[in-house]
């Protein structure tokens, strides 16, 4: 394991990993893809690594309760009144966008 730039263990998944974690989600990954996606991974494990160290002793009860949430907590599924007009006017705003949908870049 190698150092990162925020001294936390880099958690670095092997290639067989990744290839696997591509054929569950049906990717065809090139080798390079392999190595990018290989990186990309290890990063976001490394960043939670990252959280899983922060202090939340100081943090009043109930305070960020969703990052305690377990696997059979689920908030219900309720539709949200939202300012219809603000929407609009985001999306207006918004230089690339198409009908009521904004395009962003691809993160992957």
């Amino acid at each position: 394991m190698k150092m990162g730039s925020h001294l936390c263990k880099i958690i670095m998944i092997s290639k067989q990993e990744v290839k696997h974690i591509a054929k569950l989600a049906r990717l065809e990954l090139t080798e390079k893809e392999t190595e990018k996606m290989q990186k990309d991974l290890s990063g976001i494990l490394d960043y939670f690594n990252l959280l899983r160290k922060a202090d939340t002793s100081k943090l009043k009860k109930g305070e960020f309760a969703f990052a305690k949430a377990t696997a059979n907590e689920a908030r219900k599924d309720e539709a949200v009144n939202t300012n219809s007009n603000l929407t609009k006017k985001i999306i207006e705003a918004f230089p690339n966008k198409e009908d009521d949908y904004i395009k962003v870049k691809t993160i992957l």
